[in-house]
């Protein structure tokens, strides 16, 4: 139990979320406190003389001036150990499955519940023996959390010691399972270790190095994978208006990206969408490992009519549940679907502190809060001792893939300006795309990735692969210019070459770049079929080059039976792809052959 401040504390103050409370002097900033008589969880954000402001993450409705408050003298914190995976929670770690057990189908304020299963015995197999020396963040031993992921029981941060005694059984989450002496001033005292540990979620967990990124992350998105790739412990944003794909493209990061656990955050998005996340991710197979995709994935629903305030501490929860598997050593993704629903949160909160508005009523720290939030990510040394067997430390890592959405689709506005700033790729969602059924809509000449990987795709993949690239990202940029020229006097004034172009270019979109999240064939692309579909597709253009160069009309060429086993390669199955495609860029060979083009 949780020690209570029995010092008197009054409410002075209500506006909305926002509580002014006398009475707590020994409290700190960030302290947790129960509010009023129901006891709504609550946050100090500011102290200023005797007078202590207290961000309500619940709705405030009923309470009234002089009903008491209590101090827990602790932060927000996260509770962390085994059955994580697999839950659903608030954005205050709150199970929501939980809640609708002991409430029914609307949450009543005040109530809680362990965000951990208490009655669940798991089976701890240690990995030290009694006796060992051991620090911060080293592996005490571990637990089988699902079918595809060992959970490892970790020494926290900022401790270290020998090994006094540590015991292999079945224990439930609060169970002592080790004790260690510390090794600090005081000599002697000893330490209960259980299965899990607290950690304050505005407080990034401490790591022994930063990591350059060296490898992409592979969503099994062409456009994504092939020309605007994001690092494995990287950053993106997906901005994009209403209709234009932002969640469609989360879902499909968060089932075939190349990440070991996924932390999805529905930050103030709409219940439907939510509602379709929760009925759709239990259902799913996870296309790694066959097992069920919840197996490996942390869900925080914090929708649009939950409390605002309980929005701007979901984004945090996450990133804490998402650091604390990669001190395991694993590669984490955590998807924010949306943040400028966490923007508005904070204008929100921020107008009924009376502070300075910044631009858009936004306020004045919103670039600094957004920086620290993306500044999470990252590919890391863990803080731990090489492990039994190896010399290396163990690393892990932490995408962040943030979706946001600007009022009209309009990118200059604050939050998509000052997101941009601090991470490293930009998908840019498209409306004029989306309308035109183009999907995902992901806009080839505003988005960008400030990423270098073209040494790892020639490594992994081919030796051609940045150039094949280059060459189709050059006909799409040409093919922009064009599309102007034409706007403007027609198609008649192009010459054949720069027809040509634009023939091959929507080739490339149709056929290569547009892709469906619901076709059983082409919702995944592997790299290898990725780099044979576009190799395919420029050595069919550099045919066609020649071809008019040798007096061959463009209509002839277009008039090939193979143009339209080009524009349907993505429906090929992925088994025995490269060999399929070979035999198409025979067929491609043969037919230019005819026409006397070699």
């Amino acid at each position: 139990m949780v020690k209570i401040d029995s010092q008197a504390a009054r409410v002075i103050r209500i506006s909305g979320p926002v509580v002014g409370a006398t009475g707590l002097e020994r409290a700190c900033l960030f302290d947790v406190v129960r509010v009023g008589e129901m006891g709504l969880v609550g946050e100090i954000i500011r102290l200023s003389g005797d007078i202590a402001t207290i961000q309500v993450y619940e709705d405030t409705s009923g309470i009234h001036i002089g009903e008491p408050v209590q101090n827990t003298g602790l932060p927000l914190v996260a509770l962390l150990g085994p059955g994580l995976l697999g839950s659903v929670y608030d954005g205050l770690q709150r199970p929501l499955e939980t809640l609708a057990e002991l409430t029914g189908d609307f949450i009543r304020r005040g109530v809680g519940a362990a965000p951990l299963p208490e009655d669940i015995r798991w089976t701890f197999t240690p990995c030290v023996t009694a006796g060992d020396i051991v620090g911060a963040g080293d592996v005490l031993g571990v637990v089988r959390e699902s079918q595809t992921i060992e959970h490892r029981i970790m020494l926290p941060p900022k401790r270290s010691g020998r090994v006094m005694e540590i015991r292999e059984g079945e224990y439930r989450i609060d169970d002592v399972v080790a004790l260690i002496e510390s090794q600090s001033n005081h000599k002697g005292e000893c330490h209960e270790l259980r299965l899990s540990q607290r950690w304050p979620i505005r407080q990034s967990r401490p790591y022994r190095t930063r990591l350059a990124p060296r490898e992409p992350l592979i969503t099994g998105t062409r456009i994504i994978d092939a020309l605007f790739a994001v690092a494995k412990g990287g950053s993106a944003i997906i901005p994009g208006g209403f209709g234009t794909g932002k969640t469609v493209t989360e879902h499909s990061l968060a089932r075939w990206a190349d990440a070991d656990v996924v932390v999805y955050v529905g930050c103030g998005e709409r219940g439907n969408e939510m509602t379709e996340v929760l009925e759709e991710f239990p259902k799913l197979e996870d296309p790694l490992t066959g097992a069920p995709l919840m197996e490996r994935t942390v869900l925080i629903a914090n929708t649009s009519n939950m409390p605002v305030a309980a929005r701007e501490a979901s984004i945090y929860t996450g990133i804490t549940i998402a650091e604390y598997y990669r001190d395991m050593g694993y590669d984490v993704l955590l998807l924010a679907d949306s943040t400028s629903r966490w923007g508005e949160a904070l204008r929100e909160i921020s107008g009924r502190l009376e502070e300075m508005p910044g631009e858009e009523g936004y306020p004045a720290y919103l670039a600094a809060r957004l920086a620290e939030f993306y500044e999470r990510s990252g590919r890391v040394i863990c803080m731990s001792s090489p492990e039994k067997g190896q010399r290396e430390h163990r690393s892990g890592s932490v995408t962040i893939v943030g979706a946001v959405s600007p009022p009209g689709g309009d990118f200059s506005e604050p939050m998509t300006q000052n997101s941009m700033r601090v991470v490293g790729t930009f998908w840019a969602l498209d409306y004029d795309l989306s309308r035109r059924r183009h999907f995902p809509s992901i806009n080839w000449v505003r988005s960008y990735s400030l990423y270098d990987f073209k040494d790892w795709y020639r490594g992994k993949v081919s030796v051609d692969w940045p150039e094949l690239v280059g060459q189709a990202m050059t006909l799409l940029q040409h093919e922009v210019e064009l599309l102007e020229i034409v706007q403007l006097v027609g198609p008649d004034a192009l010459a054949e070459t720069e027809r040509a172009e634009l023939a091959v270019a929507r080739m490339v979109r149709e056929g290569f770049l547009q892709q469906s999240a619901y076709h059983p064939t082409d919702r995944f692309c592997s790299l290898n079929k990725t780099y044979w579909m576009l190799k395919a597709i420029m050595d069919f253009s550099r045919r066609t080059t020649m071809a008019l160069e040798a007096n061959i009309s463009l209509e002839r060429v277009m008039d090939l039976a193979v143009v339209d086993d080009l524009t349907r390669l993505k429906e090929l199955p992925a088994d025995r792809i490269e060999e399929r495609i070979k035999k198409i860029m025979d067929q491609v060979q043969f037919s230019f052959a005819e026409m006397g083009v070699e």
